[in-house]
């Protein structure tokens, strides 16, 4: 890697990082909605910087043209596709830095087959490595698909690594790649290569568990004590050595967020995280100290899992997600604030310690920053904090929209009711389970004149298949189902700002969405996250 590095020299923008708009527009020739199947394309972009996550839906007007204007932190390689499509066309590929505008023209090529040609900017700077990139990738597959235990695991990674390298060497020679493409090619295969080795440690560990309900409660039983054991051990991860997580070519692969995910996530950070802070029942003080523990430990568990003498970009952005995650937790301490201070069982300076020991937006944001040395992270996190912070108003109207207007329509069915609104698929293991252990729950709230719990699916017809509704009836019987296909799913996603599912959101009963820090997260807490959203409310 280092040979074709040298080999290749190019210097990447010191531009870079910024955040600005991205356009993606064009045509699609000889289009005929129903020939083709399909009116929209939707993109599954993640920002590492949002909260949110970010589907893209693009539509396509009846003469085949398309526009789509979204925001980037960086620089991007994606793909608009559909899985309606009749006529084999179903990947747009695009890469593009903030502030382009990239033009794209759909036709078919001389054998026939419909190819995307680009017009101008960045995409067409590197249009070899994005018509030939799934080549090069593909071939760690069977990294991620491994089933095989961890020392299994790690031969077989040596030998996708060496495939991969001679696959990118091969295609990058016959397709004339240019140095930029390289370095980005390279950055790609890196991303890739990474994210399906922690892909694998992540399925090896469910592999390893057991898990079952009794009596209300999960029990979980290891099937394999020592394999289990080579998940927390950093020695066995030596793979990730092959990476430069402070690479910022890696942000460009599509990849990158998964990867991210998983190194947040990888059990050996989770035990780092918390070894010197647990008490003996494996309970956590949540307090400002334990906090700055956590996040130590965090730094330093990354550090031996990469191999990282420092705290290098990937681990500054694994606590930069940290910090979004907790940011509503944070605030919402701020409402007990007031109470600590009225306390007069205490003294001043006992109330003024208990303040300054809480897990506050004032207390937090300042520890975190401190540790952000990447002038990129530092801004995106003070830049978060200043926007969180300027939102005071505690609901925000619909915008208007064929999604938004259905959201409408309930509010009028169901008038002086919040709705809860679980979004759901058939093939989301967790989405499941939570609406299986929570049926008595719901057996409760159904009897409540103050809140009405909505069910919404994605199913490829909006009549739903067979099982859907054998599902239906064995858990959602007598609930207010509605199903909506792959295009009216996406457009829900763009409309709330998420990817993964199971997904809630709260609607006041005057049709507004509820801030993200009040929403009501499922059922698990129902009646207090309720009472404390009408309370501040009132």
């Amino acid at each position: 890697m280092q040979e074709l590095t040298e080999a290749n020299p190019w210097a990447v923008p010191e531009d870079w990082f910024k955040t600005d708009t991205i356009t993606v527009k064009g045509r699609i020739e000889a289009y005929n909605a129903e020939q083709f199947g399909f009116t929209s394309m939707e993109c599954y972009f993640e920002d590492v910087f949002e909260k949110d996550d970010a589907t893209l839906v693009l539509d396509i007007a009846d003469d085949g043209t398309f526009c789509k204007k979204f925001q980037a932190s960086y620089p991007v390689c994606q793909t608009f596709y559909t899985m309606e499509s009749k006529v084999g066309f179903s990947e747009m590929p695009f890469y593009a830095r903030p502030g382009e505008t990239i033009d794209i023209t759909v036709r078919k090529d001389d054998n026939g087959r419909y190819v995307c040609v680009y017009n101008n900017g960045s995409s067409r700077d590197v249009e070899r490595w994005l018509r030939t990139s799934g080549s090069i990738t593909d071939v760690l597959i069977p990294l991620s698909r491994c089933k095989g235990k961890f020392d299994e695991a790690n031969t077989l990674a040596d030998k996708v690594w060496q495939n991969a390298m001679y696959c990118l060497q091969t295609v990058s020679r016959r397709e004339h790649y240019t140095p930029m493409e390289m370095h980005l090619a390279l950055a790609d295969m890196q991303t890739s290569f990474a994210e399906s080795y922690m892909s694998y440690a992540m399925n090896r560990e469910f592999a390893l568990m057991k898990q079952e309900v009794r009596d209300g409660a999960y029990h979980t039983e290891i099937l394999d004590s020592v394999e289990w054991q080579k998940l927390f051990d950093y020695k066995n991860y030596y793979q990730l050595r092959r990476i430069d997580f402070d690479n910022p070519l890696l942000f460009v692969s599509s990849d990158y967020s998964h990867l991210l995910n998983r190194m947040q996530f990888a059990q050996p950070v989770r035990i780092g995280k918390y070894k010197d802070i647990e008490d003996e029942n494996g309970g956590v003080v949540a307090n400002v100290e334990n906090e700055k523990k956590e996040l130590a430990g965090g730094y330093t568990a990354l550090k031996e899992l990469m191999g990282s003498e420092h705290d290098n970009l990937m681990a500054q952005l694994c606590a930069y997600k940290d910090m979004l995650s907790g940011f509503n937790y944070w605030r919402n301490n701020e409402d007990v604030i007031p109470r600590i201070l009225a306390d007069t069982t205490k003294t001043v300076a006992e109330r003024e310690e208990s303040v300054a020991s809480m897990r506050t937006p004032s207390n937090m944001m300042p520890l975190y920053l401190s540790t952000f040395a990447h002038p990129y992270v530092h801004q995106k996190a003070e830049q978060f904090y200043a926007h969180k912070m300027a939102q005071t108003e505690l609901s925000s109207p619909l915008p208007d929209g064929l999604m938004a207007d259905l959201i409408r329509h309930l509010c009028e069915k169901y008038p002086g009711k919040y709705l809860l609104i679980d979004f759901w698929g058939m093939g989301c293991g967790p989405c499941r389970s939570a609406i299986q252990s929570s049926k008595d729950k719901r057996a409760e709230i159904a009897k409540r004149d103050d809140v009405k719990l909505i069910f919404i699916a994605e199913e490829r017809t909006a009549e739903g298949s067979e099982a859907y509704h054998k599902y239906i009836d064995e858990w959602l019987a007598d609930e207010v189902n509605i199903c909506l296909t792959y295009d009216g799913f996406a457009r829900m996603q763009e409309l709330f700002h998420f990817n993964g599912i199971p997904h809630y959101e709260t609607i006041t009963p005057d049709g507004r969405r509820v801030r993200d820090d009040l929403q009501l997260q499922g059922f698990y807490n129902f009646d207090y996250e309720l009472t404390r959203l009408k309370e501040r409310l009132k």
